[in-house]
């Protein structure tokens, strides 16, 4: 594999940042929420690999000091992919659909990202807008330094994922790319993806593992949602 497809070593040290990115979104929440109005709309954030509800849990809280109605994705760690992993997560939202009575908003974390940008793909009558932040949505799927994790729990290779994905395709609702040059994780190329594959991207200078809390990556997902450049 060549290098310049992954994440410069230097990156992935500076990932180390993740506690001083946090204590700066926690105190930033207020500032970064009063500049927006989410006007009671929902959204529905996926966390990232091997994570769960509680690594998005400040950028919900700042989504609601916004006026949005923000939900978690409900479904426990997000996992190596399964042939039922879409399937529930579709349940999901047809169930924040029922309650809110509207399509919703879906902010995607790295893998969360995929998965929401495939459920737009499936089901576009029951999603607004998509929102991913640092998902590898181009390059080949080793272009990062999670997929041998990923394949030694997931028992089988990113090349051959139980679910059919068209990873260069644009959901047919509006989606916006966020992805940051110091990601230690997912390289530019892959989390920026080419202009076909979405119809914004913003630039935010945090790393991979604070996208769910650096203020930049908050800031940038309030924008992309309410539709600013």
């Amino acid at each position: 594999m060549e290098t310049s497809l992954i994440p410069p070593f230097w990156n992935s040290l500076g990932e180390a940042r993740i506690l001083t990115d946090v204590l700066r979104g926690w105190m930033a929440e207020d500032e970064i929420a009063a500049r927006h109005d989410g006007a009671g709309h929902p959204v529905i954030v996926l966390p990232g690999l091997f994570t769960s509800d509680a690594r998005t849990a400040m950028l919900r809280r700042v989504l609601r000091k916004a006026g949005y109605r923000a939900y978690g994705w409900g479904l426990g760690y997000v996992m190596p992919v399964t042939p039922d992993t879409l399937p529930r997560f579709a349940e999901r939202v047809t169930q924040i659909i029922e309650r809110e009575g509207q399509p919703v908003s879906l902010v995607g974390w790295s893998l969360g990202g995929l998965i929401a940008r495939e459920h737009a793909k499936r089901a576009p009558e029951t999603v607004a807008k998509v929102v991913t932040l640092g998902s590898p949505i181009a390059g080949d799927p080793r272009h990062n330094r999670a997929w041998r994790a990923y394949e030694w729990v997931a028992g089988h290779s990113v090349d051959d994922i139980p679910v059919h994905v068209e990873r260069s395709q644009k959901p047919p609702v509006e989606t916006i790319a966020i992805w940051s040059a110091q990601d230690g994780i997912i390289p530019v190329h892959a989390a920026r993806g080419e202009a076909h594959m979405h119809d914004r991207e913003i630039e935010v200078d945090c790393g991979h593992l604070g996208m769910s809390a650096a203020p930049e990556a908050m800031e940038a997902v309030l924008t992309a949602l309410g539709g600013r450049a």
